[in-house]
């Protein structure tokens, strides 16, 4: 808010003279009601093998992140570019490999994937698009330059808490609101609902039928998947209430079966269908797959979409972004060392005391040694599991994140944020709404945004011109 210089960021200045205006205690009410509003409404997530507190309230903030029109331009514009490429790379993988031939990328980080299906190779999804909702963690280290963190390509999720966010905001500070022009985010769901059907499969000419699949309400983000569900106006659906007949998927309804066009999967891939990929999968439907090659059926993200978000193959989505766009990346990458590579490991060991250590599938916060935050019993520990695995772990430096004010007992302090933006590509067009999730970690000093880690989040504002 106050500028690397101390002479006050332009987007902020409403703001900052509005915070001089109100007193203390009223931004304590307005935060107090910002969490009873989120408890009434019921906005939780669960936490895996915490048995204390299998359901948590996400902490929010009440000072918004606010970005500027010109930042938001610089930023879409990377963001279209990224998720454009990843979709090029990912039906090349899944083609005619050309990326691979070229020597771009090494081919054992495809095929030795986890998240790499077999069952993908060959298939013309429609207009070529595999990732049609893409979640990309960024983050700020100056007044030019956003880095992204990492590709969310599978199911990504919080999308639900910004558009919370901003219905609290406006319901608390509709004074400070109404004082400039924020870009409105309230057309997500609508813009998700068409991206979804303009990848539909083969069908008459009827609107196409769109379901969103969860695994069901003990899922961590079932409040997301009800949430959305309800914005577009789908049904919510488990794999029981969907047959596959004739390599047609239908759903269930008290009037007989209804044929189904686009599934909205918040499944992971291997539990979709149980012929296919896990036996013992009740959360999928046994003939998916099948339905979805004969092209009855879009899934949305398609299946082995993980490839491309995978820690070891984010080093070289910069080169992925030359080869398919011809462009120098307008986002730039964190500096990554690859363990799997002897030089890299080498230097990794010699200097876990300043790295970011990462696992390559990890996710959520888990998995991660941040050296500098870490004791050195911690580094010990994480050391020896970087030498029996190697392969499974990327490292990178501490970066100078930018900070945020957010309300604490004390006045308004800084603490590290990052931005999840989300970007929707249709076979019609891609449409991004203006902002994204802010999360943002409350920990005086800590780097960890994760909301299982403790982190919270705020609104993100985007000034019009």
């Amino acid at each position: 808010m106050n500028g690397l210089n101390g002479e006050g960021r332009a987007a902020y200045k409403v703001l900052r003279e509005w915070l001089g205006t109100v007193p203390p205690d009223l931004l304590e009410r307005r935060s107090e009601e910002a969490e009873l509003l989120f408890r009434k409404v019921g906005i939780t997530f669960a936490v895996y093998g915490n048995a204390e507190a299998e359901e948590r309230l996400i902490p929010f903030d009440i000072i918004p992140r606010i970005l500027s029109a010109r930042e938001w331009a610089r930023l879409s514009r990377g963001l279209e570019q990224r998720v454009s490429a990843l979709n090029q790379f990912l039906k090349d993988i899944y083609g005619p490999r050309e990326i691979l031939r070229a020597g771009i990328v090494p081919p054992e980080l495809v095929y030795q994937n986890p998240y790499y299906r077999p069952q993908m190779n060959g298939l013309n999804l429609r207009g070529g698009v595999y990732v049609q909702v893409a979640g990309v963690d960024i983050v700020r280290v100056d007044d030019e330059d956003f880095y992204v963190l990492e590709d969310n390509l599978r199911t990504p999720s919080g999308v639900s808490y910004m558009l919370e966010n901003r219905e609290v905001m406006l319901r608390l500070f509709p004074e400070l609101m109404s004082m400039q022009r924020i870009l409105p985010i309230e057309n997500y769901a609508n813009d998700l609902l068409a991206t979804l059907k303009s990848v539909a499969g083969r069908s008459d000419s009827r609107t196409p039928t769109v379901v969103l699949l969860t695994p069901g309400s003990f899922n961590s983000a079932y409040y997301e998947h009800s949430f959305l569900a309800d914005r577009m106006g789908v049904e919510l659906v488990e794999g029981r209430d969907l047959f596959v007949r004739d390599e047609v998927v239908y759903m269930r309804t008290t009037e007989g079966p209804k044929r189904v066009d686009v599934i909205y999967s918040r499944i992971d891939d291997e539990y979709l269908d149980p012929l296919v990929f896990r036996p013992d999968s009740a959360l999928g439907v046994p003939g998916l797959i099948a339905a979805y090659r004969a092209g009855n059926i879009a899934i949305a993200n398609a299946p082995g979409t993980g490839v491309a978000d995978d820690k070891a193959l984010y080093s070289y989505v910069p080169d992925i972004v030359r080869f398919y766009t011809g462009e120098e990346p307008i986002l730039k990458n964190v500096p990554t060392w690859r363990c799997r590579e002897p030089e890299a490991l080498a230097y990794v060991l010699d200097n876990l005391h300043e790295l970011v250590v990462k696992e390559v599938n990890g996710s959520g916060g888990y998995g991660m040694l941040v050296g500098p935050h870490a004791t050195k019993d911690a580094r010990e520990q994480f050391r020896a599991r970087v030498l029996a695995r190697p392969d499974n772990y990327i490292a990178q430096p501490t970066l100078a994140l930018s900070t945020s004010p957010i309300f604490t007992q004390n006045g308004l302090a800084p603490r590290h944020v990052d931005l999840r933006p989300f970007v929707l590509t249709g076979s019609d067009k891609v449409r991004l709404v203006p902002g994204g999730l802010t999360r943002v970690a409350l920990t005086e000093g800590s780097l960890v945004v994760n909301s299982s880690q403790g982190g919270g989040t705020k609104d993100t504002w985007v000034l019009s011109e």
